[in-house]
């Protein structure tokens, strides 16, 4: 194993990637594509595995569970590649995300299934942190740009694919295999990391931060349930609520305190004096909140109120995704051609917010043709920004803390997602059982009163007076919930205005001698190890 002068630097990052940094990059978009592309695959397996397994009243916990064990376990896994190597715990979030997937194929109850569905989320925790950090200690930023459009791809895959393969799988092998499927993929990432990944190994003296790391799985536990629990299980004004954000509050509070006194710090507060960094979260957030609004109530909208048929519920979302695919492998070769990157942020926030605003406008006359444009423009902002948050943010750091940059950005990007899900879905269902009662009386609030979402079949078995009644409460519902995605993107949009154009590591002599933003100053000149 050598180590080189960082590439891109003079000559050295001019021509390609050695061959061997080829597989692992493939074996990082595989382990990429498990961990999106798992939940979107269980989803359409889910009424099949609740019909054998029963436990109806527990079916939200095989999500639920899943989702809190990869949000908790997330900066964990930065911190422990930082400290240890990247290769090793990348591995062993690998190992484990296969034996959860293999445990919970074998389920015999949905209280084993909810439990090894959070063994399998504490490995996927890892899968996202662990390919962002590798693909950011082997390629430089100014390089990285090329790579943009395989990972929006990998992710439009799996968001079109992972509800066509769910079915089809669960259709002709059974719901255990929508588990099973995860082994082989998964045993080939490994074999290939094993066999051609070589980084320097690390070996910490430090004691992992064993305290911060339980205030910040309370933290985020409480703050996932909020969001899961508010206007679903519990009223948002309960008791059981109250307790959850108090605390959640007061967990990260003490996590925030402790973090400035641990001899290893979970996450190292400076690297928030970087003010790309910080700017980067709040972008990765907003993303997040706004990408999860859209891919549940797009397809709800154009089934219910455009008739479309559930059965290929990706596609629905393709103008969206293609869009962003796109704009992402644009983006990519501008950025790594030229070196500037700030004009994407901007760009994506004021198309992102454009978007939002045109699907609000979206009633029960729009055409699909229409609402695929709408889509597209939205797409054509999170294009922008999907990627581009990442690369900043690993740009604004110094090497040594690579692993805890990618972990937080990952972290505050799911937890944008909840808190999305959670405030658009209370905004559409309030709104749809509000106009189910103007427009149909006593029946309309009987037809929504245990759910604002009703699935083909429950629909199709409507009065014609009932279906055309939450047609329009769907229109309305999902006005509400995009005007407040525009509303939300707007601050993602001032957020890109006052991003620093720092030049990207990598980007030639003048970029090694430049000051690096905040923090990130150091890692300019900070050697990349090839895999040989």
């Amino acid at each position: 194993m050598a180590e080189t002068p960082q590439a891109g630097t003079g000559e050295a990052g001019a021509g390609k990637q050695p061959r061997s940094v080829r597989v692992v990059l493939l074996a990082l978009m595989i382990a990429m594509m498990l961990a999106m592309l798992d939940n979107m695959i269980i989803g359409t397996a889910m009424p099949t595995i609740v019909g054998e397994l029963g436990g109806l009243e527990h079916l939200s916990w095989v999500v639920t569970a899943y989702t809190l064990a990869t949000a908790a376990s997330t900066p964990l896994w930065g911190k422990l590649g930082d400290m240890y190597g990247r290769k090793g715990s990348f591995m062993t979030s690998i190992v484990i995300f296969l034996a959860g997937s293999a445990l919970s194929g074998m389920a015999q109850d949905m209280g084993q299934l909810i439990g090894f569905r959070a063994v399998q989320g504490l490995g996927a925790g890892g899968l996202m942190v662990g390919v962002m950090a590798i693909i950011g200690d082997l390629i430089p930023p100014r390089e990285r740009g090329k790579y943009q459009g395989m990972m929006a791809g990998v992710m439009a895959l799996a968001m079109i694919g992972g509800p066509l393969v769910g079915g089809t799988i669960t259709d002709h092998w059974g719901w255990r295999w929508s588990f099973y499927i995860n082994l082989p993929l998964g045993a080939i990432a490994l074999v290939a990391v094993s066999a051609v990944l070589h980084l320097p190994k690390k070996r910490s003296q430090a004691r992992i931060d064993y305290l911060g790391a339980a205030l910040l799985t309370i933290g985020i536990t409480a703050i996932v349930l909020v969001t899961t629990w508010g206007g679903t299980e519990y009223a948002w004004t309960s008791a059981r609520i109250m307790e959850l954000i108090g605390i959640g509050v007061a967990a990260l509070v003490g996590f925030v305190f402790w973090q400035t006194r641990a001899a290893e710090p979970i996450v190292p507060l400076h690297i928030f004096r970087s003010r790309n960094f910080t700017l980067m979260s709040v972008i990765g957030f907003i993303v997040g909140f706004v990408m999860f609004g859209a891919t549940l109530f797009l397809p709800l909208y154009q089934q219910s109120v455009q008739g479309a048929s559930a059965t290929n519920s990706g596609l629905l979302l393709l103008p969206m995704l293609g869009a962003m695919l796109v704009t992402s492998m644009v983006a990519g070769r501008v950025t790594t051609n030229t070196g500037r990157y700030k004009i994407f942020p901007v760009l994506g926030g004021a198309l992102m917010t454009v978007g939002l605003f045109l699907l609000s406008t979206m009633d029960t006359d729009t055409t699909r043709f229409t609402s695929g444009v709408y889509m597209a423009v939205v797409g054509l902002g999170m294009g922008c920004l999907m990627q581009i948050t990442m690369l900043v943010a690993q740009n604004s750091v110094e090497m040594k803390d690579m692993g805890v940059a990618s972990s937080s950005t990952t972290l505050f990007r799911t937890l944008g997602s909840s808190f999305g899900v959670a405030i658009m879905g209370a905004l559409f269902n309030h709104r749809v059982q509000d106009v189910m009662a103007e427009r149909a009386g006593a029946l309309g609030s009987k037809v929504t009163e245990s759910s604002a979402q009703l699935d083909a079949a429950s629909l199709a078995k409507l009065p014609e007076a009932a279906r055309d009644a939450y047609q329009h409460a769907v229109s309305s519902g999902t006005h509400g919930a995009f005007l407040l995605g525009a509303v939300v993107a707007v601050v993602a949009l001032v957020a890109a205005v006052f991003v620093e154009e720092v030049p990207l590591k990598g980007a030639g002599p003048q970029a090694a001698d430049a000051p690096g933003d905040g923090e990130g100053g150091a890692a300019a000149k900070a050697p990349v190890t090839e895999a040989v």
